[in-house]
């Protein structure tokens, strides 16, 4: 069946849509792993042929932007017309029957094993950890999944570019739990992400300004496999609050990265693919040397204790084709690993941005191409 309009030739559109709407379009094009300018093609194209519509409620709306086929976008506006309605409300019209003709799929059935657990990790620093983490548990969030998103670098960026301050050396802390310093429930160390249309789902685990402290202190306990243990006996009483935990790893090879790493190991009553670790990447050499270190610490790890480790795919951060054979040839060659290539995030401005502002990227600028990258990531990991 040959589509009514081509997908690469697409022009901007912009509409004013209440935040209930928005808010609902985005949950449940995640849910059916649509892109939402595809879930509201169909509802303008489905909307144009019908003879009538109820109305929707359109007050307080804010800017609303994606792309229809060319030629659409007239259809819509001159269909609006004659139907003495104006181009907003015929929009929101069309989204709305989109959205009743398109039903949240059924709840998946209850989980046995607690929380999936993604780690994301690289032994390279700047290459976007923080950033690509936070923007998919962002993005998760937006799709009705509650999430936790843990800062375990002990420099904190996860923590300062979302607008939250480090918890102070004397305070109750991850690092302090995981020592046995601390008797507070962990729980009361969450703080809510608000903002977007992740609000209400989406949780920090702030960094502390001693978190420095624990790979030395990890390095010299003398306890049986604390080392690898420790990050999972904190989190095993939080893990049924939540369908994901999401891990921003510190640029390193020591033994917080040790228990990062068995934390999202495959547990024997899990599913495969299901939990595992998460690479981002940079389109240029260091970066795979990086994977190289990391790797060797995966292998050695799970021969060690006969575990393991999923690796659920590579995020090739900050790519510009622009800058020629380096970048197109470096891509290349992260596609041809065993491992997936699950989104190529862009080098554009709004990142930097939302950094300077200390807001999470999807709520500063949630229609962003970054953005949508990142939701397209989420998809493939939620499955």
């Amino acid at each position: 069946m040959t589509a009514p309009y081509s997908p690469g030739d697409r022009e901007k559109v912009v509409a004013k849509l209440p935040t209930d709407l928005r808010r609902e379009l985005k949950v449940r094009a995640a849910e059916l792993s649509k892109d939402i300018q595809e879930a509201v093609t169909a509802g303008v194209t489905s909307w144009i042929k019908l003879e009538r519509h109820p109305p929707v409620d359109t007050s307080g709306g804010s800017s609303f932007s994606t792309y229809l086929p060319a030629g659409l976008y007239e259809k819509l506006k001159t269909s609006s017309k004659s139907r003495k309605i104006s181009y907003n409300q015929g929009m929101a019209q069309s989204i709305r029957h989109w959205l009743d003709a398109n039903p949240s799929p059924r709840p998946t059935p209850p989980r046995t094993t607690g929380a999936r657990r993604l780690v994301f990790g690289n032994q390279k620093g700047g290459v976007g950890k923080t950033s690509v983490s936070a923007g998919v548990a962002q993005a998760l969030a937006e799709m009705g999944r509650k999430t936790l998103l843990i800062d375990f670098d002990p420099q904190g960026h996860l923590t300062r570019q979302l607008g939250y301050e480090m918890l102070e050396i004397e305070s109750a802390s991850l690092a302090k739990h995981m020592l046995g310093e601390a008797e507070d429930n962990l729980r009361a160390l969450f703080v809510p992400i608000k903002g977007g249309d992740f609000e209400d789902r989406l949780w920090l685990l702030p960094s502390c300004k001693d978190a420095f402290l624990l790979d030395a202190k990890l390095a010299t306990t003398r306890a049986v496999r604390i080392k690898e243990t420790a990050l999972e006996r904190v989190l095993a009483d939080v893990e049924q609050d939540f369908d994901f935990i999401v891990v921003d790893c510190p640029p390193s090879l020591g033994y917080t990265m040790d228990t990062a790493l068995y934390y999202g190991r495959t547990r024997e009553d899990e599913e495969p693919d299901q939990s595992g670790i998460i690479i981002p990447v940079q389109a240029e050499d260091t970066s795979g040397d990086a994977y190289d270190m990391l790797a060797e610490q995966m292998d050695d790890l799970c021969e060690d204790l006969k575990v393991e480790i999923t690796t659920l795919g590579f995020v090739v951060n900050l790519y510009d084709a622009r800058n020629g054979y380096i970048a197109t040839s470096s891509l290349e060659s992260w596609q041809s690993m065993d491992e997936p290539v699950l989104g190529i995030v862009p080098e554009l401005k709004e990142q930097r941005e939302a950094v300077r502002r200390k807001e999470p990227l999807l709520a500063y600028e949630p229609d962003c191409e970054q953005a949508q990258v990142l939701r397209s990531i989420a998809r493939r990991i939620k499955g």
